[in-house]
């Protein structure tokens, strides 16, 4: 619910483990809210939804440690350098120093490691934002418009992160208007309309078979 008014009305949605789905649809139609709804961060008021197998009512805390979002803002401390805000973020959820430092190779700031985040550009926060959710190793991956603020070169950076964790097994869903860009990444891709999910036919989208659910979703 925002306010009175029900963010997501009849929404049903079912993804499979290790696949990359796109969420399109116009500026507040609920894809961010369902992003939100799937990392664990806004409650369920009716219906149902199970994440990784846990329902999403019963057990939010342990569907947010399996979970990482990256969206809008990167939620790092200005006066810590690269390297301190990831393994802040790993040493929260049990991850060690080495996985910190392994995310950030993945998404090329292991050369800016020392460097403060006040200093970083955009295109590098944004990258940062992705090397905290890597870092946590989620089970699903969550991207609110991922491609905003990249460069070309960090733009591929974000294709093999995502084909990479999806060969891992991670299910990652990201919404976007960059759709040529998304349609890239992706294997199925879903409209999101005043709240609701409508599959997009292939030859409109992306020319994919949909595969057996991992995720469900309903409200």
């Amino acid at each position: 619910m925002l306010g009175r008014f029900p963010a997501l009305a009849g929404a049903d949605l079912e993804v499979d483990a290790g696949e990359v789905l796109l969420l399109s649809g116009p500026n507040g139609a609920g894809k961010t809210t369902l992003l939100r709804l799937c990392a664990g961060l806004l409650s369920l008021r009716a219906g149902e939804a199970e994440v990784l197998g846990v329902d999403l009512r019963a057990e939010p805390r342990r569907v947010r440690r399996a979970v990482a979002l990256v969206g809008h803002e990167t939620f790092c401390y200005d006066d810590l350098t690269v390297a301190e805000n990831v393994r802040f973020v790993a040493r929260a959820v049990g991850r060690t120093a080495e996985d910190a430092d392994a995310a950030l190779e993945r998404v090329g700031l292991g050369r800016v490691a020392g460097v403060a985040h006040a200093r970083l550009s955009q295109g590098q926060r944004r990258r940062l934002s992705l090397a905290n959710a890597l870092a946590r190793k989620p089970s699903l991956l969550l991207l609110d418009e991922p491609h905003a603020g990249l460069d070309d070169q960090s733009r591929g950076v974000l294709a093999e992160v995502v084909r990479s964790a999806a060969g891992d097994g991670c299910t990652v869903m990201l919404a976007s208007h960059e759709l040529d860009l998304a349609r890239a990444l992706c294997t199925r891709e879903v409209r999101v309309v005043a709240g609701q999910v409508h599959p997009v036919p292939p030859g409109r989208g992306i020319a994919a078979a949909p595969p057996a659910p991992e995720i469900e979703a309903s409200a």
